[in-house]
């Protein structure tokens, strides 16, 4: 998947196109490097457990993802040894959550 595909960039982000491979790449290291599991919840809702020693790399990304595409909502919490961040989008976004999933699947660590 890239930067220009639809399901990843829909027409509701405001990033400049410039600056989406890069915020793409802090994703890809988000979860290359911290991901340690991912659930659906629902078609509309993912959660992830992520290393909590990334979480404020994890705050500013979302935060600046939330800045660009306000569909998203990304919630915080604290879970066992892990920290809990739940991604949950509009029923007209799945497909961008489907595409981030997607991606996110296949760095899952240990």
């Amino acid at each position: 998947m890239t930067s220009e595909d639809p399901a990843w960039v829909p027409e509701a982000c405001t990033l400049p196109t410039v600056d989406r491979p890069l915020r793409l790449a802090e994703f890809d290291d988000l979860f290359a490097t911290a991901l340690r599991e991912q659930r659906r919840l629902s078609p509309t809702a993912l959660r992830w457990h992520l290393d909590p020693a990334a979480e404020a790399t994890a705050r500013d990304l979302t935060g600046r993802e939330t800045f660009c595409c306000s569909f998203f909502s990304f919630t915080f919490a604290a879970d066992g040894p892990l920290l809990r961040l739940d991604v949950e989008v509009p029923a007209a976004h799945v497909d961008v959550l489907d595409a981030l999933a997607a991606r996110a699947a296949g760095t899952v660590t240990a």
